[in-house]
């Protein structure tokens, strides 16, 4: 028996990450056309932004489906594992729903509503693994990453509101406004919900790197494990400012750099970049 860490795809980690500490992953789905695609498996970012770009739509995305978290978890419950599994915000997705029914039955099996998305997720799950490796107990990590769920700091800025426009989530007229005044909105996330904090004018590369200097003092003060970059395709040289910069400021363990996943990406669209860290 062993305390089995699970997360959906859009927790963002690295294949790396993924197995250096012993994450299972189970994928929601996109939708382009009449056909469905795992997210993480089947297709790459690029390839969603053409296919979007081509059809002038968004893909549209699933919550994880009941008969691949059946798979998942059947095995790990068979085996008399504690499962603790980390899911979108419930206020963005029905995953954690599904993960919740697949596993109403049996004892040892709970479900954290993340209230975030990407790696703010990320954040979470890893900091689960790290105490289950340290011998922590099901109800301790439990109590303790809920307790901090409203610690963690997730934001973004977005190079074009396009593809929010596209998915319905802010109108045609108010994206075609700010894409022609080169307004780069930033999301944050708030109680399980995305929401515009800013708006930054100017080149997108210029404007990364004014949204993540106006975090400084934030980021000074944050939990010093680890800090997240994680981006849609960014310019490699942009990414590497801001991971210098990150480095810098000579807080940070760990400044780690994840690519967005599929569904994260099929909304925000292409150079997206976010920086998202525990505040201490």
């Amino acid at each position: 028996m062993s305390i089995r860490i699970v997360a959906d795809s859009t927790c963002d980690l690295s294949p790396e990450l993924i197995k250096k500490y012993g994450i299972t992953i189970i994928p929601l789905s996109i939708i382009m056309g009449d056909r469905s695609y795992f997210d993480g498996e089947d297709l790459s970012s690029e390839e969603i932004f053409t296919w979007a770009d081509t059809n002038k739509t968004t893909p549209k995305t699933a919550a994880i489906s009941e008969e691949r978290a059946t798979a998942v978890f059947e095995p790990m419950m068979a085996a008399g594992d504690e499962i603790i599994f980390f899911g979108i915000s419930v206020k963005m997705s029905s995953t954690c729903n599904v993960a919740s029914m697949v596993g109403a039955d049996y004892d040892r099996f709970h479900v954290v509503d993340s209230m975030n998305l990407s790696t703010g997720i990320g954040l979470q799950v890893i900091k689960a693994a790290e105490m289950a490796a340290a011998g922590r107990s099901f109800e301790e990590i439990i109590e303790s990453i809920e307790g901090k769920r409203d610690k963690v700091r997730a934001s973004f800025v977005i190079d074009t509101l396009t593809y929010l426009a596209r998915g319905g989530r802010c109108s045609s007229v108010t994206a075609l406004l700010a894409n022609t005044l080169k307004l780069h909105p930033v999301i944050v996330v708030k109680d399980g919900a995305m929401g515009v904090s800013k708006k930054i004018r100017g080149n997108i590369d210029r404007v990364i790197m004014s949204y993540v200097k106006s975090m400084e003092e934030d980021l000074k003060k944050a939990d010093p494990s680890r800090v997240f970059i994680t981006h849609s395709g960014c310019d490699r040289t942009v990414v590497e400012e801001v991971r210098t910069y990150l480095e810098s400021l000579g807080h940070f363990s760990e400044v780690l750099e994840t690519r967005a996943g599929g569904v994260i990406s099929s909304h925000c669209g292409p150079n997206t970049l976010g920086v998202l860290f525990y505040e201490a």
